[in-house]
Order: C-alpha cells, then structure tokens, then sequence
C-alpha cells in the first residue's frame, strides 16, 4: 500500500525518500501549541462530542416515542389539549431519567479511561518529556523502545539494532529492521521504507528516536482507520440483550395489532383506541433497560476503581463476571517476577565461571529492553571491557534466542543464548573441562544435555541454553544463518519464586467457577512445578511443538481439558483464546507483554497491569494497577454482581409488565369502556420506572456469586409466559371483584387498577429479586425505600387535586382492604410459582440441562450463551 498525501513533507507521496537536515532539533512547547492548532489531536478520530442538547434530542428517535409525540399532536389537534400536555410529560420524564442516568455513566467511564491513556517520550525545549500519544505533533523527535507502540509516521533519525512489527499495515508478520538511511526513488511503497516507522506498528526490540512526519488521520494507519474501526464481535451478554429485544418488539407488536383490530371491530373511537394501544406498547417495552445496564455497570467500575482496578471498556464487568475461563501467563502473575540466577552449569553438570561469563558478555551487549533474565545475569558483575559489539541478532518469539557478534582484538565470537531446546538443535559440538576439551555432540551426548536439562526444570528452575563460535576477524555482520555449528558451553538456571497468596487466590477463582490454565513460553516442568507448589491440579499438557501441528478442529478438542500450555509462541496463545471461545466459554485472558497482544484482543475480556507495554495496555479491556489475581477475583464477583441487577428487571419487566399488558388488552374485548386510558398506562409505566431506578444499588446474594452466568433467552421466554400468566390471573380477579363486588363505573374501575396493579407490579420485586427465601434476602434500603414510596404514591394519588387531572376518583375504604387480600395472595402465590420454576422448569433445576449419550453435558456455544441465570 501507498501512503494517503501529507502537506509539509518533503513528498507528499513518500515522504521517506527525503532526507532529514536536523536530526537533534526537535519542537519547543510554543511551537507544538501552533501545530496543535493548525493540525489537530493525532488521533484517527476525533473526539467531536455532541452537544448535551444534540445527546438528549437523539434520544426521541425511539420508534415509540416518536409515535406517542405523534399521538400526543393528533390529541392536540382534536382538541383534547390537557391529555396532549401530559402525554408529553409524561414521554419526557422517562427520557429526561434516562438520559440523566446514561450521561452519569458516561462521564465515569471518560474518567476512567483517560487514566490509562497511552503516552509518548518526545523531546522539547531539549528536555525529554512524557505527553499523551494525542498532543504528539508534526516535527516532534520521538524516542522509542522495546515494547513501545510508534505514535505517529516518522523518519528514522538514530536507530541502535531497532526491529518493528507493521503487520497492522503490511500483513507480515516477521519484523522489520529500521535504519536510518535515504531512499532509492523507486521505494514508493510502504514496506520498503526501511528508514521510516508508520503509526500503529509495535517496536520488538532496539531503540530509536525518529522525527514525526505525519499524525492523525493523515498517517499511513488513517488510510485503513475505517477497517480498524469496526466493532469487535458481540459478547454473549450483548447477543442475548439484543435477542431480548427483539422478543419484546415481536410481542409488542402483535399486542398492538391485537387490541387496534378489536377496538376497530367493536366500533369504539379510533383515536382514543390508538393512543391505548400505543401506551400499552411502551408499557410493555422496557425503556429503562438501556439506563439499568449503564447504571450498573458504571456503579461496578467504580466499584472496582476502589480496588485499583481501571476499566476502559464499562461492557467487560458484565464480560468478566461471566467468565469461565482465565488464561494468565506464569511469570509475575503466579510468581514474584524477581528472578535470580540460580546456577551456571557446564555440559558434566558442575558450576561453570565460563558459562556466566558467556551468559554476561550476551546480556551486557544486547540491546533494548532487557529481561528479567537478563538483569539476573547482570546483577553479577564481570569486566566486559575487552569486548567490542560488532552487532546483533535481536531476539524474537520465534527463534526464542538473542545472538550478539562481539570482537576482542584477538578473536571474534557469536554468543548465542536462548530457550535450550533451540539452542541445542544449532550445536554440532558441546565444551567440557571448562572450555579446555570440545566433543562432537552426538545423540548420546544430545540425550544426556536434555535429561540435565529436564532435571533443572523438574526443581522449578527456568534454565536457558548458552553457546558461541568462532567467525572470521573480517566478518561485519550478523544474521540467523551465523546461528548453525555452534559450541554449546552450558546452562543458566534461574529461579523465581511463587507469588505469595497466588495459590489462595486461583482456589478462590475456582470455587467460584473459573477454571485457570496457564499459557507459558517456558517449558512444562517448571511450569508443572510450580502449580504443584501452589496445589493446582493439572489435568493436561500441550506444549507449542504439538500445537503447531494441529489444526483448529483437533485444538478445539483437547483446549477444555488441558491445564497447561507450555512453550508457546504469540500465534499460539492466539488459536488457544480462539478455541476455547469457539467451545463456548467465555474467556479472560491476563498479559502484559508485546507477545500478549493479540491474544489480549481476541479474549472475551482482556486484562493487563499498568506496568504492561503500551500494546498490551491499549488493546486491553480491564487495567490492574496491582498485579494481584487476588483483585481479579474481586472483579469477577463485582461482574457477578451487575448481571445479577441487570436480570432483576428483566425479571421485572417479564413478568409484571407483560402480565399487566395481557390483561388490559384481553379486558378490552369485554368491557365496554377502556380498561385504563392512556394517560393513565403512562402514570403506571413512569412510577413502575422509578421504582425500578434503584435497582442497580440492589444487593445481590452470594449465592448468585458462586457461578458464571448469562443471560439464557428459553429461560427468559418461560419465566415471561408463566409469571405473566400469573400475574395476568389476578387481574382477572381483581376485574371480577370491581365489577361484581363494589360495582365500580369506568372511573372507579380504573383507579382501582391502577392501584392494584402498580401495588403487585413493584412489592413482587422483592419476591423475584432472590431465587432463595424472600425473608433472607435483605434488600438495598434504596430499593426498598423507593418502592415503598412508589406504591405510597399510587394509593395517596386519587385522593389528591392532581388526580383529577388523571381522571382518578378516591376509592372506598373497603376495596383497600381487598387490596391488601390480593397483594398477600399475590406475593404467596408468586413466591410457590417460583420454587417450582426453579425445580421444574429450568435448567439449572435438572442438573443444567440433559446429557448427551455417554454422560457429556451438552457444549453450549457461545452465541446461545452458557447458563441460566439464577436470580
């Protein structure tokens, strides 16, 4: 691909082929203030956020609204001014709660993500400063590093063995090594720019500082921003919200039809006749939904910010709380990440000063970010003055090993050091009696090296493979080809000890129903050591060899029942998230590196800390500030948590709502008045609201924190038609003791069910909030108080002015006494249906469902989502 024009460069085509006159001079402050109004944020999108006006208006575009606006005008028109008035009332009350609550929710999570914003190192005024990857400008000297993400398109100024990764660009996959060198004028595409670095690529190792050339939309990565900016695939929670949907759009609308046609046969007023339909519809649709789910969620993000928790995407509480599948890495996550070197040891297994020596000499001339091993083997200090770096073989995740080519005056070596299994495939030969002797390496010696190998590991020491050779005095540069005939000299064995409380912590993680599995590049003893000192049972083992030869159906067959995957490559950890979504799970992952990345993406929640690299921290959903799966587990209870709120009012919502709908669309059929007016089904659907807008401060049981869960359509579909049957039952009732008991006209008529049903709607929360015993469950004293004063409000209203303006009169004494016999036999009844339906009718009643032949439980896939949840 080409690069999109750049005014200001020196070829607004290829601006690499120009060549940079001042290198060491980079922008002041004042002239990047310039720059940043001439040219904007470097950003592929701007952040143009509409006005709060513009936000709210947005909202009326709801179908629904639109159509009881339209009602509303038609009243207006025909001179029914006052219902008019107040039909718009009451459709801007809803939408006002609404929006008040989503903005809220909004504003926390802008909060939240802005601490985690990625940052750059540019020079300016000639000091070296950190600044938000958005206010890098044109002009700007920029250094990088290992682990750094390129913020912008640049020349190449300076460059120490500087590789990059621009497969978000080029599609391929190896890195590329930058140098700082003028073009041929026929380099006009990009992945030939070897002096030029384009936004969005990833630095593997070296060090450079380069001269920003473009920014924005106006860099390589804007002319591809629309692809990146596609939405990733939808989660299990988000696919069953949207199937939810459109079950209550599909019932909603044949309810309409249902109670229009009727009304039309049965010859009553068109317009009252619409306006009743249209308010059963929003009485039936549940438009707080949106505002719950935020609500919740942002509660939990502040939640976990407590915690030191910071999250960026407010969907993946719901995405962690569900999760069934945690895939962390070993170091630093299950151990301290404070390495020492344990042991330098020769080929007959003795203490080797030689193979330090040789292990220092690649660690001190090895360029960019140094590991941990590396630092290890740095703490013990040797003169490394004689020795002059020719150049390097950086390392890669692919070969596993870095080689450097270093010149003493009276020899020149490569010095190899790296996974041993790799490192002993390039030897021919293996040193003994401290370098005196050289043997040739034959299978036996080979078989011999490996079982020393294997021992170390077996003692949980992480061990790497050290070896050299001679190359000629006049030999300028290193390449992968120089890594063959090598002379193996030994082993360096490190040690890093478990992380205190990682044992406890993945006990407490899986009691709650998530399964580890470590996803190592280090070899399978260590790793099976140190699960066996924090007594994590092991079920299986793939190492990267076996997975390399394997295809996706056969890796998707042996991921649910394997504990460890050992000496992976990135690729690998990325088939491994792949296919245990492609099980059904719902899968974390926990990284913080550059090999992490992809596999960070493609979990259903990635989590990283905010030590990680910048690529592991952008991609990431969910930033721990402590590297503590302790935290963790705090998070998937807080996840828990939330889903649990959110199907609160579907519950609600289900059951009441639809229950309340039936019965005054069936009540149509045989009264001769309407059974409420439409003003008044929007009295009901606005008090209902605010009764359930304390939902998300609700407590939750524990026992509904003990497993995953998510939303399960069939168990929803069954909970609606059973409880709005039962809900339903009593409005027959309580029509039969209006009509034949108090022989109630139409306005009394529809005071009393006003009453009633806005009573037995919002009391059956704390009936349907709890799969347990109502009495043991303590609710929110939010929720209790709000429902209370709802219900309060329902009762006082037809004995005050303003419910004359609702057509309500003041109900005798005796029918509350009723009242109370309905809401006892009500609540009763509800709490007996309940236990039933938990016992009976779903899944989780029947042991999660049916078996296949054999005794397997049937896999769920992901998109059918993968429990019931259990309120």
């Amino acid at each position: 691909m080409t690069l999109p024009s750049c005014a200001d460069t020196p070829n607004p085509e290829a601006w690499w082929l120009g060549a940079d006159t001042a290198e060491g001079v980079g922008l002041s402050q004042l002239q990047a203030d310039e720059a940043l109004v001439r040219w904007g944020r470097n950003s592929l999108q701007p952040p143009a956020r509409r006005s709060l006006a513009l936000q709210f208006l947005a909202r009326l575009r709801n179908p629904l609204i639109l159509v009881l606006i339209a009602a509303s005008a038609i009243s207006a028109a025909t001179g029914d001014v006052t219902n008019a008035v107040i039909i718009v009332l009451m459709v801007l009350l809803s939408v006002t709660l609404d929006f008040v609550q989503e903005h809220r929710a909004g504003n926390a999570a802008e909060k939240l993500r802005a601490s985690v914003a990625l940052r750059a190192r540019v020079l300016r005024d000639e000091a070296t400063l950190e600044i938000p990857v958005t206010e890098v400008m044109p002009g700007d000297l920029v250094l990088l590093s290992a682990g750094d993400r390129v913020p912008a398109d640049g020349l190449v100024l300076q460059a120490r063995d500087f590789f990059v990764n621009q497969s978000l660009l080029t599609g391929e996959s190896y890195p590329v090594e930058k140098h700082p060198r003028a073009m041929a004028g026929t380099a006009t595409e990009l992945q030939d720019a070897i002096n030029a670095v384009f936004m969005g690529s990833t630095v593997v190792s070296g060090s450079a500082r380069i001269r920003v050339m473009a920014i924005g939309v106006h860099t390589a990565l804007g002319e591809v921003a629309h692809s990146l900016q596609v939405e990733p695939p939808p989660t299990a929670f988000e696919l069953g919200m949207h199937r939810f949907g459109m079950m209550i759009v599909r019932v909603t609308l044949l309810l309409v039809l249902f109670v229009l046609l009727v009304n039309m046969l049965l010859q009553r007023p068109l317009l009252e006749s619409f306006l009743f339909a249209v308010a059963l519809a929003v009485g039936l649709t549940p438009e707080l939904l949106p505002m719950v789910v935020s609500v919740t969620l942002s509660r939990g993000a502040l939640r976990l910010a407590a915690h030191r928790v910071i999250v960026k995407h407010l969907a993946s509480i719901q995405n962690l709380g569900a999760m069934d599948v945690l895939c962390t890495d070993k170091t630093g996550t299950l151990t301290e990440a404070r390495i020492s070197l344990a042991q330098c040891a020769d080929a007959d297994g003795r203490d080797s000063p030689r193979v330090l020596m040789l292990a220092h000499l690649n660690s001190s001339f090895e360029s960019g970010l140094k590991s941990p091993l590396d630092e290890a083997v740095l703490a013990h200090p040797m003169d490394t003055s004689a020795w002059t770096k020719i150049d390097e073989v950086p390392f890669d995740f692919e070969r596993r090993r870095v080689s450097v080519l270093l010149d003493r005056g009276d020899a020149r070596w490569l010095v190899v050091k790296g996974a041993p299994d790799d490192v002993l495939a390039l030897c021919s030969r293996f040193e003994r009696d401290e370098g005196h002797t050289v043997a040739p390496l034959d299978a036996a010696a080979l078989v011999r090296l490996r079982d020393r190998c294997h021992a170390l590991e077996r003692q949980g020491l992480r061990v790497l493979g050290v070896a050299w050779r001679h190359v000629p005095a006049d030999h300028p540069h290193a390449d992968v080809r120089d890594e063959s005939a090598l002379v193996f000299a030994g082993f360096a064995a490190f040690i890093d000890p478990p992380k205190a409380g990682a044992g406890e912590a993945m006990a407490m993680l899986a009691k709650s129903g998530v399964s580890v599995k470590i996803v190592s590049g280090d070899s399978e003893l260590v790793t099976q050591h140190l699960c066996a000192l924090l007594h994590i049972p092991v079920t299986g083992v793939l190492t990267g060899q076996e997975i390399a030869a394997m295809d996706e159906t056969a890796l998707r067959a042996r991921v649910g029942r394997t504990t460890l995957f050992c000496r992976v490559n990135p690729a690998q950890k990325n088939r491994i998230i792949l296919a245990l979504r492609a099980r059904g799970h719902v899968v974390g992952y926990l990284g913080d590196g550059i090999n992490d990345a992809p596999a960070l993406r493609s979990a259903d929640v990635g989590l990283t800390v905010d030590s990680a690299v910048d690529v592991a921290r952008e991609v990431a959903d969910i930033v721990m500030l402590d590297h503590d799966l302790g935290v963790l587990h705090e998070g998937v209870l807080e996840g828990r948590r939330t889903f649990g709120n959110v199907v609160k009012y579907i519950m609600m919502g289900t059951s009441s709502n639809f229950g309340n709908m039936l019965s005054m669309a069936g009540a149509s059929l045989f009264l001769p008045f309407l059974p409420m007016l439409p003003v008044q089904i929007l009295l009901n659907n606005v008090l209902y609201d605010l009764s359930q807008a304390a939902i998300p401060l609700d407590r939750v049981d524990d026992s509904d924190l003990r497993r995953p869960r998510a939303l399960d359509m069939k168990f929803i579909r069954r909970y609606m038609w059973l409880f709005g049957a039962l809900s339903s039952a009593f409005d027959v009732l309580t029509f039969w003791l209006l009509i034949h008991v108090l022989h109630a006209d139409a306005t009394l008529f529809r005071t009393a069910w006003f009453v009633e049903s806005l009573a037995t709607q919002v009391l059956v929360i704390f009936v349907i909030r709890t799969r347990g015993k109502p009495w043991a469950s303590r609710p929110g004293a939010a929720l209790t108080g709000v429902s209370l004063m709802v219900v309060a409000a329902a009762m006082l209203l037809p004995f005050t002015p303003l419910g004359g303006y609702f057509r309500f009169e003041p109900p005798p004494a005796i029918f509350f006494v009723w009242l109370a016999g309905l809401l006892a036999g009500y609540l009763t009844l509800a709490e007996v249906t309940k236990r039933f339906f938990y016992a009976r009718l779903t899944d989780t009643g029947r042991h999660n469902g049916p078996k296949k032949p054999g005794g397997r439980r049937p896999v769920h896939r992901r998109a059918r989502t993968t429990a019931s949840p259990e309120v």
